[in-house]
């Protein structure tokens, strides 16, 4: 139980914490273009990425599959910039994408998993089984990205009800926002 405590901590300051700048802008990106009411539907989403997450994170850790790190530290932000301009074409045809959203959940997922499966390797050391770890972090990350989009979420319909912004503007700012910072980390990573 005490590992599986401190891999859940990991995990909960993996998304919480503000290093964490890269999984914050997806789940703004992600979130966007979806209410409050739609909680259950974007929980789901985040269920996708963090999948996703532990499949390659699992593989890369154990050695089954391996790319540079200069790369995966590229396609992280490309992800985010992907699902930010994926909002923009939604916006303005006025439907929802979520079919595409578990897609790109999933694959930055993917991609994500890759680049923290070294720190996780490092921290492993002669650890016998993958399995508590894994499960620990994951379920940790799992519960921080729900707690971020509830945080965003509620952001978002005070955005509305206060400034009277309609979604549509708040899925443009947010897009917008989420796609400057991914552009800025890839250039700050080239």
């Amino acid at each position: 139980m005490e590992n599986f405590l401190l891999y859940f901590k990991l995990g909960w300051h993996h998304i919480i914490s503000i290093d964490a700048f890269d999984h914050q802008l997806f789940l703004l990106a992600l979130t966007a273009s979806f209410t409050l009411r739609d909680f259950r539907k974007i929980v789901l989403l985040v269920t996708a990425f963090t999948v996703g997450h532990c499949l390659t994170l699992a593989l890369a850790a154990t050695g089954t599959i391996q790319l540079s790190s200069y790369w995966i530290e590229i396609l992280i932000p490309t992800t985010i910039g992907l699902m930010a301009v994926t909002n923009f074409s939604f916006i303005s045809a006025n439907t929802r994408r979520q079919n595409l959203s578990y897609l790109l959940a999933s694959l930055f997922g993917l991609v994500h998993g890759l680049g923290f499966a070294n720190v996780l390797k490092n921290l492993l050391g002669r650890e016998q089984s993958l399995f508590v770890p894994l499960f620990g972090f994951n379920i940790g990350i799992e519960l921080g990205q729900i707690a971020v989009i509830f945080g965003l979420l509620v952001l978002q319909t005070l955005m509305i009800r206060i400034l009277k912004i309609t979604s549509g503007h708040w899925a443009a700012f947010a897009s917008g926002l989420a796609l400057a910072g991914s552009v800025w980390m890839v250039y700050s990573r080239i």
